[in-house]
Protein backbone atom coordinates (compact mmCIF):
# COMPACT_ATOMS: atom_id res chain seq x y z
CA UNK A 1 0.00 0.00 0.00
CA UNK A 2 1.26 3.48 -0.81
CA UNK A 3 0.99 6.76 1.05
CA UNK A 4 0.75 9.88 -1.11
CA UNK A 5 3.43 12.41 -0.11
CA UNK A 6 2.38 15.19 -2.46
CA UNK A 7 0.72 16.13 -5.74
CA UNK A 8 1.95 18.99 -7.88
CA UNK A 9 1.33 20.56 -11.28
CA UNK A 10 4.77 21.03 -12.81
CA UNK A 11 6.06 24.57 -13.39
CA UNK A 12 8.60 25.95 -15.84
CA UNK A 13 11.28 25.87 -13.12
CA UNK A 14 10.42 22.23 -12.34
CA UNK A 15 10.92 21.34 -16.01
CA UNK A 16 14.08 23.38 -16.64
CA UNK A 17 16.05 23.36 -13.37
CA UNK A 18 14.86 21.40 -10.33
CA UNK A 19 11.67 20.08 -8.76
CA UNK A 20 10.57 22.15 -5.81
CA UNK A 21 8.84 19.93 -3.25
CA UNK A 22 6.75 20.82 -0.18
CA UNK A 23 8.55 21.02 3.15
CA UNK A 24 6.06 18.68 4.85
CA UNK A 25 7.64 15.69 3.06
CA UNK A 26 10.97 16.16 4.87
CA UNK A 27 9.94 13.80 7.68
CA UNK A 28 9.45 11.11 4.99
CA UNK A 29 12.97 11.49 3.57
CA UNK A 30 15.73 9.25 5.02
CA UNK A 31 18.39 11.86 5.81
CA UNK A 32 21.42 10.30 7.52
CA UNK A 33 21.29 12.77 10.43
CA UNK A 34 19.94 16.23 11.29
CA UNK A 35 23.00 17.99 9.83
CA UNK A 36 22.72 16.12 6.53
CA UNK A 37 21.35 18.42 3.82
CA UNK A 38 20.66 15.80 1.15
CA UNK A 39 19.43 12.27 0.56
CA UNK A 40 19.31 10.11 -2.57
CA UNK A 41 15.89 8.57 -3.17
CA UNK A 42 15.29 5.47 -5.26
CA UNK A 43 12.02 6.12 -7.10
CA UNK A 44 10.14 3.69 -9.33
CA UNK A 45 8.08 5.15 -12.18
CA UNK A 46 4.76 3.76 -13.41
CA UNK A 47 6.56 1.95 -16.23
CA UNK A 48 8.78 0.08 -13.75
CA UNK A 49 11.92 2.16 -14.35
CA UNK A 50 14.11 3.00 -11.36
CA UNK A 51 15.40 6.56 -10.91
CA UNK A 52 17.62 8.21 -8.31
CA UNK A 53 16.64 11.73 -7.26
CA UNK A 54 18.73 13.75 -4.86
CA UNK A 55 16.62 15.69 -2.36
CA UNK A 56 18.49 18.77 -1.12
CA UNK A 57 17.44 21.11 1.67
CA UNK A 58 18.74 24.50 0.67
CA UNK A 59 19.84 27.13 3.19
CA UNK A 60 18.67 30.71 3.46
CA UNK A 61 15.69 32.42 1.90
CA UNK A 62 14.97 29.54 -0.50
CA UNK A 63 15.08 26.80 2.13
CA UNK A 64 12.38 24.76 0.39
CA UNK A 65 13.61 21.25 -0.47
CA UNK A 66 14.24 20.37 -4.10
CA UNK A 67 14.97 17.30 -6.21
CA UNK A 68 18.13 18.12 -8.13
CA UNK A 69 20.50 15.41 -9.37
CA UNK A 70 18.66 12.87 -11.53
CA UNK A 71 15.48 14.94 -11.83
CA UNK A 72 16.21 16.59 -15.20
CA UNK A 73 17.21 13.23 -16.68
CA UNK A 74 13.73 11.98 -15.71
CA UNK A 75 12.08 15.12 -17.17
CA UNK A 76 13.81 14.66 -20.53
CA UNK A 77 13.28 10.90 -20.69
CA UNK A 78 9.55 11.26 -20.02
CA UNK A 79 9.17 14.44 -22.11
CA UNK A 80 7.42 16.19 -19.23
CA UNK A 81 5.66 19.51 -19.77
CA UNK A 82 4.43 22.42 -17.69
CA UNK A 83 1.11 21.54 -16.00
CA UNK A 84 1.73 17.78 -16.06
CA UNK A 85 0.57 16.38 -12.72
CA UNK A 86 3.13 14.62 -10.53
CA UNK A 87 2.26 12.41 -7.56
CA UNK A 88 4.98 11.03 -5.27
CA UNK A 89 4.19 8.05 -3.05
CA UNK A 90 6.06 6.36 -0.21
CA UNK A 91 5.49 2.77 0.79
CA UNK A 92 3.41 2.70 3.96
CA UNK A 93 5.03 1.74 7.25
CA UNK A 94 8.53 2.42 5.88
CA UNK A 95 8.69 -0.85 3.97
CA UNK A 96 12.27 -1.38 2.86
CA UNK A 97 13.57 -2.76 -0.42
CA UNK A 98 16.46 -5.24 -0.82
CA UNK A 99 19.11 -2.53 -0.36
CA UNK A 100 17.56 -1.21 2.86
CA UNK A 101 16.24 1.98 1.24
CA UNK A 102 12.72 3.30 1.63
CA UNK A 103 10.58 2.63 -1.43
CA UNK A 104 9.11 5.54 -3.41
CA UNK A 105 6.92 5.62 -6.50
CA UNK A 106 6.24 8.46 -8.94
CA UNK A 107 3.35 8.95 -11.33
CA UNK A 108 3.08 11.72 -13.89
CA UNK A 109 -0.11 12.32 -15.84
CA UNK A 110 -1.06 14.80 -18.55
CA UNK A 111 -4.47 16.36 -19.08
CA UNK A 112 -5.46 15.41 -22.61
CA UNK A 113 -9.03 16.68 -22.79
CA UNK A 114 -12.09 17.81 -20.91
CA UNK A 115 -15.18 15.63 -21.34
CA UNK A 116 -18.57 16.43 -19.86
CA UNK A 117 -17.01 18.85 -17.38
CA UNK A 118 -14.32 16.39 -16.25
CA UNK A 119 -10.58 16.59 -16.95
CA UNK A 120 -9.19 13.41 -18.51
CA UNK A 121 -5.63 12.63 -17.40
CA UNK A 122 -3.41 9.93 -18.92
CA UNK A 123 -0.18 8.56 -17.47
CA UNK A 124 2.76 9.88 -19.52
CA UNK A 125 3.91 6.26 -19.86
CA UNK A 126 0.70 5.53 -21.83
CA UNK A 127 0.52 8.62 -24.09
CA UNK A 128 2.05 6.77 -27.06
CA UNK A 129 -0.88 4.34 -27.02
CA UNK A 130 -3.18 7.23 -27.87
CA UNK A 131 -0.89 8.85 -30.45
CA UNK A 132 -0.19 11.74 -28.05
CA UNK A 133 3.30 12.99 -27.34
Amino acid sequence: MNMELFTKLLTQTDIERRLSVPTHILNSIPFVDEDDRHADLQVKDSGGGLWTFRCICRDGVYAKPVFSKGWLEFVHAKKLKVDDKLVLYKEKDDVFDDQGAVSYRIEVTRKVLRLMGQDIWIDVEQLHLYGIG
